[in-house]
């Protein structure tokens, strides 16, 4: 699945209901919704949203590997910034990726770091 899938999902899984009902359900305008059912890239609080409502990781969408549960906070933010790099146009999308993964696998050393007491981000080091 890519982001450039969004549009085709969303209106999937929006089937025969109206753009205002679900636009309601996921939290953005019918204005919004539409854009990005016509293949807009939305902004990271709208990807957020759309991908609360139709269940899946963002992780899924941006085409990063990941192996932890939706409720980790550390891998979900590394996944939803990837968003922003996936939306530049300027940046070819072998390079968006390569950051996207770069994001991630820094998260997870600064998680474990924590975890094992290594890091206190109280302090930045």
């Amino acid at each position: 699945m890519t982001l450039l899938r969004l549009g085709a999902l969303l209106r999937e899984r929006r089937g025969g209901r109206g753009i205002r009902e679900v636009a309601q359900e996921i939290g953005v305008s019918p204005a919004t919704l539409t854009r990005i059912e016509g293949g807009r890239l939305p902004d990271l609080l709208t990807f957020r949203k759309i991908c609360d409502w139709l269940r899946i990781n963002p992780g899924e969408i941006l085409g990063i590997s990941t192996t932890q549960s939706r409720e980790n906070p550390v891998e979900d933010s590394a996944s939803e910034a990837a968003v922003h790099l996936r939306a530049d146009q300027a940046l070819p999308p072998d390079a968006a990726s390569d950051l996207a993964q770069l994001i991630v696998f820094a998260h997870r050393e600064l998680a474990r770091r924590i975890r094992e007491g290594l890091a206190d981000v109280s302090t930045g080091i």
